[in-house]
This record gives C-alpha cells, sequence and structure tokens, in this order.
C-alpha cells in the first residue's frame, strides 16, 4: 500500500507573469501557508513552477477543500514523492495503480530534469509494461482511460499521481491592490466582492445605513456576509456610513422618480472620498446591467459622472441565475436572502428614471447642501474588523 505524501500546487495564470511571476508567487505561497494554518504539522516547499504541501501523516481531504479557496492556484495534485531511480519509479507507480479503481490506464510522464538520461517515452514504456506484467485486471488505452497515472520527473525527485483537483484559479489575493468595495445586504455585491478578491484584489467594504429606516439587522446580515468571504480574505474592514440625512434631503429637493439616481451619485461620492482616504485606486459594486433602473446604461453614466475613480463591475454582464450560483457556491445566498432591507431597497421608488439626465439631476442638487452632509457622514463612520476568527469595532 502507498500513502501520499505532498500535494503539488500548480499556478496557472501565473506561468505568463514573466519578471513579476517570483513576486506572485511568494505571495501565493504566504496565502497558502495562512489558508492552512490550522494544520501545523504541514511543511512547505516553494519553487519556480510548483508550491509542494508535505502532508506529514494528515488526511489530505480537507486540506485539498481548504485550498480549492485559494485564489491564484489553477490545479492540486496529490502526489507520492520518490527517487528518480526507476526501478523506484517502476515500483511506486505499481504500488499507487494497485490502489485505484478501473480496468484501463494511461501513463503520462512529464521530463521537467532535462539531464534526466531517460526521455518520456521511454519511461513511459518501462513503467507501463511493468504494471502490465505484474497485474492481471489492468489495460492500457491511451484515449480514455479510466486511471490516468502521471509520472513528473524534476531536478529534486520524481512525482507520481492520479488525482487532480481543481482550484480556484486567478491570481494570489493582494497582487491585484485593493478596492473599496460597495456591499448592500443582497446577493449581488457579495458575489462581486468575491470575484475581484479571485482576481487578486483585496477589498475593503462601504455600506450606506439608514436608521431608523433601516434595521439593525442589516448589519448583523453583513457580518455574517463578511465572516462567509474571510475564508478568501481573512481580515475584511467594513466602513458603515450614516446615510440618513442625505436620504432625506433627496427625497425633500428632488422628484421621486429621480431620487435613486441621485442618491446613487451621493453614494458614489462617498465611496470616492473613502476610496482617496483609504489608498484604494478602484471602486467595485455587484452591478448587472438593466437589472434594476439604476443599472441601465444611461443610469450609470450619469451616476458615474460625479467620480474620476475607476469603477470595477464584475458582474457587468452576468445574469441573476448565474450569479445566485455563485452565491450558493461560496455560501454567501442563504444569508443573502434574509429579510433585511438596505437602503436603496426601501426607498425605491415606483417609477424609477431609467433614462436620467445628466442636466436635472444636477438642477436637484443645486438644492441642498450635499458637500458638508458627505464630510459629515465621512467623519461619522462607523468602521467593523471582520475576521476569519473575531469581529471587532475600530475607529476609522
Amino acid at each position: 500500500m502507498i500513502t501520499y505524501d505532498h500535494i503539488m500546487i500548480r499556478f496557472g495564470e501565473l506561468s505568463t507573469k514573466g519578471k513579476n511571476k517570483k513576486d506572485f508567487i511568494r505571495t501565493l505561497a504566504d496565502n497558502v501557508k495562512n489558508a492552512l494554518k490550522d494544520w501545523p504539522s504541514l511543511s512547505f516547499e516553494t519553487r519556480y513552477d510548483h508550491i509542494y504541501v508535505g502532508l506529514n501523516g494528515l488526511d489530505y481531504h480537507p486540506i485539498i477543500e481548504r485550498l480549492q479557496d485559494v485564489s491564484g492556484i489553477h490545479a492540486l495534485s496529490l502526489v507520492y514523492r520518490c527517487s528518480k531511480e526507476i526501478e523506484d519509479m517502476k515500483q511506486s507507480t505499481l504500488n499507487l495503480i494497485k490502489e485505484e479503481e478501473g480496468k484501463t490506464f494511461k501513463v503520462k510522464v512529464k521530463r521537467g530534469d532535462k539531464t534526466y538520461p531517460l526521455i518520456s517515452d521511454e519511461i513511459t514504456r518501462i513503467v507501463a509494461s511493468h504494471i502490465l506484467r505484474n497485474t492481471e485486471h489492468l489495460k492500457v488505452d491511451v484515449h480514455n482511460p479510466d486511471i490516468l497515472l502521471s509520472i513528473e520527473v524534476r531536478q529534486e525527485a520524481a512525482y507520481i499521481f492520479c488525482k487532480t483537483y481543481l482550484g480556484a484559479g486567478g491570481y494570489p489575493l493582494g497582487v491585484g491592490g485593493k478596492t473599496m468595495h460597495m456591499l448592500s445586504g443582497g446577493i449581488d455585491s457579495p458575489v462581486a466582492a468575491y470575484l475581484m478578491m479571485k482576481r487578486g484584489v483585496s477589498i475593503e467594504c462601504i455600506h450606506f445605513a439608514s436608521p431608523p429606516y433601516t434595521q439593525m439587522g442589516v448589519i448583523y446580515k453583513l457580518e455574517d456576509l463578511l465572516k462567509v468571504l474571510t475564508r478568501y480574505q481573512p481580515r475584511i474592514r467594513l466602513h458603515i456610513v450614516p446615510f440618513t440625512k442625505i436620504q432625506e434631503a433627496i427625497y425633500d429637493n428632488a422628484p421621486e422618480s429621480y431620487c435613486i439616481t441621485l442618491m446613487r451619485r451621493m453614494m458614489f461620492r462617498l465611496a470616492d472620498a473613502l476610496s482617496k482616504r483609504r489608498k484604494c485606486p478602484v471602486i467595485s459594486s455587484g452591478e448587472s446591467i438593466g437589472q434594476v433602473a439604476s443599472q441601465t446604461l444611461q443610469s450609470m453614466h450619469v451616476i458615474n459622472a460625479v467620480t474620476n475613480t475607476p469603477v470595477i463591475r464584475p458582474l457587468a454582464t452576468t445574469d441573476k441565475l448565474e450569479i445566485i450560483k455563485i452565491s450558493k457556491k461560496i455560501g454567501t445566498y442563504d444569508i443573502s436572502i434574509r429579510p433585511y432591507e438596505d437602503c436603496c431597497t426601501i426607498f425605491t421608488p415606483k417609477a424609477p428614471k431609467t433614462m436620467p439626465h445628466q442636466d436635472e439631476v444636477e438642477e436637484f442638487e443645486k438644492k441642498f447642501d450635499y458637500e458638508s452632509m458627505i464630510r459629515d457622514a465621512i467623519n461619522n463612520v462607523e468602521v467593523k474588523i471582520i475576521t476569519s476568527e473575531t469581529q471587532d469595532n475600530d475607529l476609522l
């Protein structure tokens, strides 16, 4: 019987990164170690094209599952490490394949060590012949095998494996900088946050609270959503912006049909101010084209006019069913559908303007001193730090 002793982590997109590759791999290695901190007996080895996690006798199933959430990992192979002696490879592959279920097999060899005296085809023939001579039920099928037996011959050792698992893909968290992410209590914005993190972008979140119109249940809901997202980013800062006075001023000075457009413009002004304070070069949101009145192209154009900061919308062309599918996969869906509404939902007009005009919007904004209200709101932000272990209050 053979026991898998390592997990081989493959980089995927990182292989295209050229001069930045070393920095990306270093960040990924740190993220891997942090994700696996609950297993202190694991060992780690970082090389130019792979990271190896030494299992040291531990059950690999929960470790593989945890690693599948780490962005920047293309695939994970459960491997057995042996010497490069051909006799050792022959016996190790035979022992391993006897543990697998199936009637047909194929041997696939990659010779990373080009100084090794045997070429890939020779290793393939030697190993396959040894397996055929020493098993009764197995046959070779090079087109559609039940078992794909892979051997990678590298400088330090040979790695043998039959099991490969897909990773999250994308880039390591942190290599893409930081965004100020607009977080509501709905389905879309947590999914958008996840997709930003998957591309290597760390998130800080901003939420607009309108007590007494909105309940504290919304804040608890956000904390629970972010607690789930700490699986992908261990520490997330949540900025809760007091929005009641601004929202009331909008409804006092503009027709109901324009209120959502004005609210979104104020939200982007607040997000822009906070992003500059927190050194976030971009803003991100969960908007999807045409999903609601404020997300038509004309509305987005008018709303976006208040900021020069780039706005990233990862869900822009994603339909609702696709968004729901992702939310269920990452574990945010059941929290998002809790019946606590945010300020946009509560104040949704009966007939919102889908084709707003910027000159009209600007005339409505001249009727009240929104700039001082924005300054006051920014100066009274409440900050919560959500981590994978605890939730703490902090002062901005």
